[in-house]
């Protein structure tokens, strides 16, 4: 495993971390490992000590919600300029795997499979979180470049 995925948040401090697409208000927008729903991101806490949205002051809770939001709105924009199938975006604050706070950006297509096309992606199969031809790779730098040309000129209300 490379050494950033160690310690992914303070490999974004540091400027190491290579999947960070920019720095917002409320943390880091990275792309997601794996790309088997194109345009996967996360938002990653720049407080290493913070495990759940409610360990952040009142001020940071919001700057990181609105952060999330922000993201959300490049990764739809995005992702519907780049496949017509572009359904939505599912956000999640969970937590269960890894111990600091990030936000998960997921966009949904039309072309998923039937049974799970209205189901949360943790619906997915195990294989499907670890299969080598759905990692993020140079094939995702168009997308990897619209999300971040988004998130550089937001929408209006962002």
């Amino acid at each position: 495993m490379e050494d950033w995925k160690r310690d992914r948040i303070g490999s974004a401090l540091r400027g190491q971390n290579p999947t960070v697409l920019t720095r917002l208000p409320g943390g880091f927008a990275v792309m997601g490992d794996q790309q088997w729903l194109p345009g996967y991101c996360l938002l990653l806490t720049d407080d290493p000590a913070a495990r759940r949205l409610s360990d952040l002051p009142r001020p940071q809770r919001t700057a990181f919600l609105q952060s999330m939001s922000v993201l959300a709105e490049a990764v739809e924009r995005a992702c519907q300029q780049a496949d017509p199938a572009f359904r939505r975006v599912n956000l999640e604050i969970l937590g269960n795997v890894e111990p600091f706070l990030h936000a998960h950006i997921w966009p949904r297509y039309q072309w998923e499979p039937p049974e799970l096309l209205r189901r949360p992606v943790w619906s997915y199969p195990p294989e499907k979180w670890t299969d080598p031809r759905g990692r993020l790779s140079a094939d995702h730098d168009g997308l990897r470049a619209s999300i971040a040309g988004h998130l550089a000129s937001p929408g209006q209300d962002a």
